[in-house]
């Protein structure tokens, strides 16, 4: 456990992938070039660079004001190089302070999981302050730059809010659409905040989302308390991107009459039932042209109406998707099932300075230090 208190800069290139498709020389020639700049930016500040996962670059500072100086002189020379035809190149970028896990020259934890998140939140060109930065900056800001103070934001780990600032730099563009937070109301949601982090299941959301591109009914099984409805959630906070028209959790727990389901999934949406039409035939008008994810959480003491409702759903509406959470299968045609494992845990013979690479041991962790 690292006690002392560092600075992060997340980045990654906005749109790579569809510059890569359009214009894949110049593309290659662009990015050996974006990685000259960012390097030499986080360099010439004192920070160190301890991961780069394609185009996205993992930076550590000792302090805050070190980090504040790079974003801003990595986004000047991004802004000042004259990049190849058609394919410029905008940056955008989230700096977060706290403690952190570290090991084999890697940084790990919730820290490092909110800094990532808040570098998702921004535009290209953008640079975006977390709360805990700011108080460590103080007043004390380069000539050139300012904060503008953004409010509270729910970004997609569905935890607390974070305060989130903008580093206005002189010269460059200060006029930025809203940020991709859950508050932001072209990411259509009820996902609830959650009071404790998302530890862990790197795997397990690799392999649900691949299991999503195949199949529009995939269920989350396993035992009672191995995290299929946390999972659920967030998988579809990650699914969130702006298009379509959301994603909607529908909660069964509390519901005991059967003939209620289609009923709850309307009102969790956020529809209105269509005078002289069962509920069903609203359904299906609401929806039919509408494209989105609903989230069917806690299904099993209600399988038959879930798999009726779900059912007549997959056939009436072409771009509606369904994540179901249950602890047996709804047994719907094309249903894809994935059985949620239990957090992973170590053996007898790990070392100590191995445990928290275990996902048990990293909530165990996570919330001893929400305890104290």
């Amino acid at each position: 456990m690292c006690t002392q208190t560092l600075t992060f800069l997340f980045t990654d290139i906005e749109g790579s992938t569809r510059l890569w498709e359009n214009k894949p020389d110049e593309m290659r020639l662009a990015l050996a070039r974006h990685d000259d700049l960012m390097r030499s930016a986080i360099k010439r500040s004192g920070g160190q660079v301890f991961k780069t996962v394609g185009d996205a670059f993992c930076a550590v500072f000792e302090g805050a004001l070190d980090a504040v100086r790079s974003a801003a002189a990595a986004q000047r020379a991004i802004e000042s190089e004259a990049w190849p035809q058609d394919t410029t190149i905008r940056v955008r970028m989230g700096v977060h302070s706290g403690t952190c896990e570290e090991r084999d020259d890697d940084f790990f934890g919730p820290t490092v999981n909110r800094t990532a998140r808040l570098e998702a939140a921004a535009h290209g060109g953008q640079v975006l302050i977390s709360g805990a930065a700011s108080r460590l900056l103080g007043d004390v800001l380069p000539q050139g730059m300012t904060l503008t103070d953004l409010g509270e934001h729910r970004l997609k780990d569905l935890s607390e809010p974070l305060r989130i600032f903008q580093l206005d730099i002189d010269g460059l563009r200060t006029d930025f659409p809203p940020v991709r937070s859950l508050d932001n109301p072209r990411l259509r949601n009820n996902l609830p905040v959650q009071v404790t982090a998302f530890v862990g299941r790197v795997r397990e959301m690799e392999d649900v989302r691949r299991l999503m591109t195949t199949s529009r009914l995939v269920t989350l099984t396993g035992a009672g308390g191995v995290g299929k409805s946390r999972l659920a959630m967030q998988l579809g906070a990650e699914l969130i991107d702006g298009s379509g028209h959301g994603v909607w959790l529908v909660e069964l727990a509390t519901v005991v009459d059967p003939d209620a389901v289609p009923l709850a999934l309307v009102e969790a949406i956020g529809l209105r039932e269509e005078p002289g039409r069962s509920v069903d035939e609203t359904l299906i008008t609401l929806l039919r042209e509408r494209s989105l994810l609903i989230i069917l959480d806690n299904c099993e003491h209600l399988l038959g109406s879930c798999a009726k409702t779900v059912d007549l759903l997959l056939r009436e509406c072409p771009e509606v998707a369904v994540l179901a959470t249950s602890r047996q299968p709804l047994g719907v045609v094309g249903e894809q099932l994935y059985r949620v494992p239990s957090l992973s845990l170590p053996v007898e013979s790990t070392s100590p300075s191995d445990l928290s690479r275990f996902d048990a041991i990293q909530l165990f962790l996570e919330r001893a230090r929400a305890h104290d």
